[in-house]
């Protein structure tokens, strides 16, 4: 007879999913994979991100006898679930290394004199001698595993201890585990399932397939550009940046900050404090965006977050499906945007020269079939649903792919070829070694098994088609069913049901053309290119001409040189980007918000005036504010000046000879920043000098050194003089 879950116990659910959770009803599979647990057997859960899994543990775990462990990979995830479950009245804790022993302590008195419902483990703390004696005493209902993916080499997030778990559960008793994931391949599904010994649990698995989010892939140029841009168009809404390292993580929270985005970095350089705080502000709305390592989001149950973008490529497709799917988990909008480099991939490659034989060649399979997702022309949903193991036997219409199609053309011999190439080989081998078989590539494998010898053996040249094509056709072939991945050996293929039809009954098929990003990249130079004025400058010759005359009246009314006003290649750049506010003007290269307010106004006030009698569209979405620049030597002579520190002392104490401190100051000087230097210059000039030199530059029609060195040739004053007493009369008067 088939055990079943209590009548009342069911009521009891329904009740708490309502009065603790706030729904009405269960999603998809909910309700089957509680009672499956509430049953004593073992469950086997795989979920997108944002179907509910927590609620599949937490539910039952409230209203079973006895605690619930949760073994959770991340601190940050243990301490958001905790936070939220606390927020709703039920006692649940965390046992990690953030705990003093006292409140180590206490959580373990709550559990076992059983007012505690829910403990949240690492599986490092798992290990430690005195956490197993507590957990063997505890009466514990059963143990849910979260990202189980983290037992699997093939997983994303492969984590050692993860393998040592079953070994542990064992050890405290007989009890029932629930495994659950989001990014789980087919391979990953049976690695979980054999280290955990649970072949014979019942597997759960909801469709991969997040109808609301929008996958696009853009090359990764003018990056801080394209992101500002996409940002702006976001304005107000929720939205994570992930980059790979924590440098670039600080680096683009600043550019965010200082283009006015509400942004916060996310990693785990930070210490605890800080990094809870910036999670705490993201999901309480006090920030916008938060940027991010990999190490942010897991467990976070923040539903409207309305894009996600990888500022860099992603180590994994699980990695890459897993951090996309924190868009939109309410349903509604997801916006996922992925900038694409392959120096990011050769990156990758490099950091993990150090790993072994077996964790480098996983690696680089997972590499390759990111850059296989990202240079494919195949529907991106298609790609994602195929690689987790599910087949969408038609395109999405929503990615990019889908809206901006590349160019497509109908083959039957080339995949005729493919599959008899398959069949030959026994089923037995990867894409690249049929590539390499039909193209007659010179490779030890082809020859040592002899497939030299197949017919099919080079047949490929006689079609006119690179390697590449090969390799791409069959990876398409795999999306669109013909071909299917073995299971058991990572990378091989094998001739589907669909594909042995095929053979017998031949038709065109439809494959898209590659990605080539480096053309994309260059074609979309040109584009650039053409849309500006048709001459060889980006700049408006029109505008630039205006404002050359304005720079003139307003020099002759201020009894000043051009130069000092703004110098040409500040103007050039006010005609290329047409700034109207004080804050664009401030951006401009040479210009700063002090000359802003000293000449500016009139300068705004022409532009905008042009642009609006001209019905110019203007790029101020792209015009960013770029970072505060200033690198250490630069503060220090900073600080020094203000300290009336000698040039020369400051030269010697920096291993630097005087000229390339002084060019360090004409740098600082022509960013806008003004400087006195007077209590040196008055030491090392002498007055009369200096006012010849003072007097040269005001009458003069550029600020040339040459010019200027030309000019006092015969009193043969010192290049660094002319320098010095330049940086005080820009200071003076431009800044």
């Amino acid at each position: 007879m088939v055990k079943k879950v209590d009548t009342v116990v069911l009521d009891t659910l329904k009740e708490r999913l309502k009065e603790i959770f706030g729904y009405s009803q269960f999603r998809g599979e909910q309700e089957i994979i509680i009672q499956n647990i509430l049953l004593g057997k073992n469950t086997f859960v795989i979920m997108p991100t944002g179907a509910g899994k927590s609620l599949c543990y937490q539910l039952p775990a409230l209203v079973s006898d006895g605690l619930t462990i949760v073994i959770s990979p991340l601190i940050a995830l243990m301490k958001n679930q905790v936070d939220q479950l606390t927020a709703f009245g039920i006692n649940a804790q965390f046992l990690n290394s953030t705990l003093t022993k006292g409140e180590m302590t206490r959580v373990k008195n709550d559990a076992l004199d059983g007012i505690l419902k829910l403990l949240y483990i690492a599986p490092e703390s798992l290990t430690k001698e005195d956490n197993l004696d507590f957990l063997k005493k505890a009466k514990i209902s059963f143990v849910a595993i979260d990202e189980a993916h983290c037992i699997s080499e093939w997983g994303h997030d492969f984590r050692p201890e993860y393998r040592r778990i079953y070994g542990i559960i064992e050890n405290i008793g007989n009890l029932p585990i629930i495994a659950l994931t989001a990014t789980a391949t087919p391979k990953v599904q049976q690695d979980i399932r054999k280290n955990l010994q649970m072949e014979e649990a019942e597997t759960f698995k909801s469709s991969f397939n997040r109808k609301n989010l929008y996958y696009e892939i853009r090359p990764k140029k003018d990056t801080k550009k394209q992101l500002i841009r996409y940002v702006r168009n976001n304005k107000g809404k929720s939205g994570i940046v992930y980059c790979l390292s924590r440098k670039t993580v600080e680096e683009v929270a600043e550019l965010l900050s200082v283009n006015d985005v509400r942004a916060l970095p996310y990693h785990a350089g930070l210490d605890s404090n800080t990094r809870m705080a910036n999670q705490d502000a993201f999901l309480n709305e006090e920030c916008d965006v938060i940027v991010a390592t990999i190490a942010f989001g897991m467990g976070i149950d923040k539903p409207d977050v309305r894009f996600v973008i990888h500022y860099d490529v992603p180590k994994s497709l699980e990695g890459y499906y897993q951090e996309t799917g924190r868009a939109g988990r309410d349903g509604l909008e997801g916006n996922c945007l992925m900038f694409y480099s392959y120096d990011d991939i050769q990156k990758l490659e490099k950091f993990n020269k150090d790993k072994t034989v077996t964790e480098r060649d996983n690696a680089r399979h997972l590499l390759n079939e990111m850059v296989a997702y990202s240079t494919l022309g195949v529907c991106r949903r298609r790609q994602l649903l195929s690689y987790f193991g599910e087949y969408l036997d038609k395109d999405c219409g929503f990615c990019d792919n889908c809206v901006k199609p590349t160019e497509k053309s109908k083959v039957q011999d080339e995949v005729v070829l493919i599959l008899n190439a398959v069949y030959q080989t026994e089923q037995r081998f990867d894409g690249e070694h049929i590539a390499d078989l039909i193209t007659a590539t010179d490779n030890q494998y082809v020859k040592s098994y002899e497939h030299d010898k197949l017919d099919v053996y080079g047949k490929g040249l006689e079609l006119n088609e690179s390697k590449d094509f090969w390799i791409s056709a069959i990876r398409q072939l795999v999306i669109l069913n013909y071909l299917e991945k073995d299971v058991e050996n990572y990378g091989v293929v094998k001739i589907s049901e669909k594909g042995r039809a095929y053979l017998n009954d031949p038709y065109p098929v439809t494959l898209q053309k590659d990605h080539n990003f480096e053309e994309e990249e260059v074609k979309a130079e040109d584009e650039e290119k053409e849309a500006g004025t048709g001459s060889a400058h980006a700049y408006d010759e029109a505008l630039l001409g205006m404002l050359k005359a304005l720079r003139k009246k307003v020099a002759k009314e201020k009894n000043l040189p051009p130069f000092v006003i703004f110098q040409d290649p500040s103007l050039e750049e006010m005609a290329t980007t047409y700034p109207t506010t004080q804050q664009e003007m401030a951006q401009i290269n040479g210009v700063g918000m002090g000359k802003v307010q000293k000449f500016g106004r009139q300068f705004i006030d022409l532009i905008t005036r042009y642009v609006e009698e001209n019905e110019i569209e203007t790029a101020k979405d792209v015009v960013i504010k770029s970072t505060v620049n200033k690198s250490k030597i630069k503060i220090y002579i900073i600080q020094q000046v203000d300290r009336k520190v000698s040039l020369d002392e400051i030269a010697e104490v920096k291993n630097l000879a005087l000229s390339e401190i002084i060019e360090e100051v004409e740098h600082i000087c022509y960013s806008g920043t003004k400087l006195n230097l007077d209590y040196y210059i008055n030491q090392v000039i002498d007055r009369d000098r200096q006012q010849d030199i003072y007097d040269y530059f005001m009458t003069a029609e550029t600020d040339n050194i040459a010019a200027a060195l030309n000019e006092f040739s015969d009193d043969e004053i010192p290049e660094e003089e002319l320098r010095l007493v330049r940086i005080k009369f820009l200071s003076e008067l431009a800044n």
